[in-house]
């Protein structure tokens, strides 16, 4: 049976152009443009919404079905019975961990957790008021400076070990963010410590106690990151390969992920829907705040409900729901007016056929935000949260590309509606 191809006819020539069709794994059938550039024309896909900019083995999304595989493993699989480090292996490696690759992957993050002493300097740079997402940009860029032993990206043992470095002190460098912007002192990394139990020890340790995190939070942390630990070619993801096409080292390619992350329309969903919970204010205005989100005419929109690339339920949604609710009891935080307000909002989004006919159904974000609040972490830290977990997905894509022999710099193309070509015209002579 021969390949199936395409052909694109141009309205008003003789001209055709045949183009070959590509089938993945799972997911639509992708006709290859490729080729069309070397005719004359070329392809408009603003967003690149309609556009497979590369070929990928680590994550696939079916919106319409609610369906997200890390490695062709559902979600709710992992989260039920991996963990987060677990997780990163397998985005790095393309399988899960036996027993002693387990062990040995861990022990490589848990021994690059530090950071360098001079790190603390360059926060001390920055104003106590700077917005965390901005310290980390700075901070995660400056590692290139501290690391020249393994930034040659042609290496592949280099391009592992800047692996294992970012996601080791990823939560180090957050931890500090926090603690410099609250005045506390720094707190150091315990080996003895997992990862999420790690990053909460630093967030919230201080040195006149001696006190542990709680089990449930570590684990609804742990949840956490896996759930945002990566999600196939989103605006910080393509923004990682785009800088990486240009050989750029990967501190400087997380760092500008990081960047793409922070802009509101893609890191901040979890932030812009406690806003809103606060908004509300009280549990017998939802009522009136229903019916605005009912209203078309009415700019006020729910947050944290419905999803741009899940058309049905969103699946890591089904699991930090059940966390959710086990860190609310934990925290006796039940009866907190915010988490109230939320609950009721939970129950309506499920309920009111409004909102089932449109599949308006709380997000992951709905319910990070409000697990990320009851575990004590201030709003502007979300998004820093977001990016230390998505960095694992960041540096496996990343590590993809450049390992790929077909990649290039990335180079998109545009419409071009501006001015003809004009003369100069002198200044004295200008109406």
């Amino acid at each position: 049976m021969a390949d199936p191809k395409a052909q694109l006819k141009l309205m008003g020539s003789k001209q055709s152009i045949e183009l070959p069709v590509r089938s993945g794994t799972l997911g639509p059938d992708v006709i290859d443009v490729n080729q069309v550039g070397k005719n004359g024309v070329f392809t408009f896909d603003p967003g690149f919404v309609s556009t497979a900019s590369c070929e990928s083995k680590i994550t696939f999304i079916d919106g319409g079905k609610g369906v997200l595989l890390y490695r062709g493993y559902p979600i709710e699989q992992l989260a039920e019975k991996a963990d987060y480090l677990e997780v990163c292996y397998l985005l790095l490696n393309g399988e899960l961990p036996n027993k002693t690759q387990k062990q040995a992957f861990t022990n490589n993050i848990t021994m690059h957790t530090m950071v360098h002493e001079q790190m603390s300097h360059f926060l001390n740079g920055f104003r106590r008021d700077a917005h965390p997402m901005a310290v980390m940009m700075g901070v995660v860029g400056a590692l290139s400076a501290f690391y020249h032993d393994s930034l040659d990206i042609s290496i592949p043992e280099h391009r592992m070990m800047s692996a294992y470095r970012l996601i080791a002190k990823m939560p180090t460098l957050a931890a500090m963010c926090y603690k410099y912007s609250v005045g506390q002192p720094f707190v150091f990394p315990r080996n003895e410590m997992s990862y999420a139990e790690n990053f909460l020890n630093m967030m919230f340790q201080i040195p006149s106690e001696d006190s542990k995190p709680d089990p449930v939070l570590v684990r609804a942390m742990d949840r956490i990151f896996m759930l945002h630990a990566d999600h196939e070619q989103n605006a910080s993801t393509s923004t990682v390969r785009l800088a990486g096409s240009t050989g750029a080292n990967p501190f400087a390619c997380i760092s500008a992920g990081i960047a793409a992350l922070w802009g509101p329309a893609h890191g901040g969903a979890n932030e812009a829907a406690l806003n809103m919970l606060e908004e509300i204010g009280d549990v017998d205005r939802i009522g009136e705040y229903i019916k605005r989100a009912k209203d078309r005419d009415d700019p006020f929109r729910l947050m944290g409900f419905g999803h741009r690339v899940y058309k049905n339920y969103d699946p890591r949604a089904k699991v930090m729901r059940d966390t959710c609710h086990e860190v609310l009891e934990a925290v006796g935080a039940h009866d907190n007016p915010l988490f109230k307000i939320a609950l009721k909002l939970e129950k309506i989004a499920l309920e009111d056929e409004y909102f089932v006919e449109k599949k308006l159904y709380p997000n992951v974000d709905f319910y990070s935000g409000i697990t990320l609040s009851a575990i004590g972490i201030p709003s502007t830290m979300f998004t820093v949260i977001f990016a230390l977990a998505r960095t694992s997905g960041w540096i496996s894509h990343w590590i993809e590309m450049i390992s790929d022999e077909a990649q290039r710099i990335g180079r998109p193309r545009q419409l071009y509606t501006g001015a003809d070509t004009r003369d100069f015209v002198p200044i004295d002579k200008r109406k």
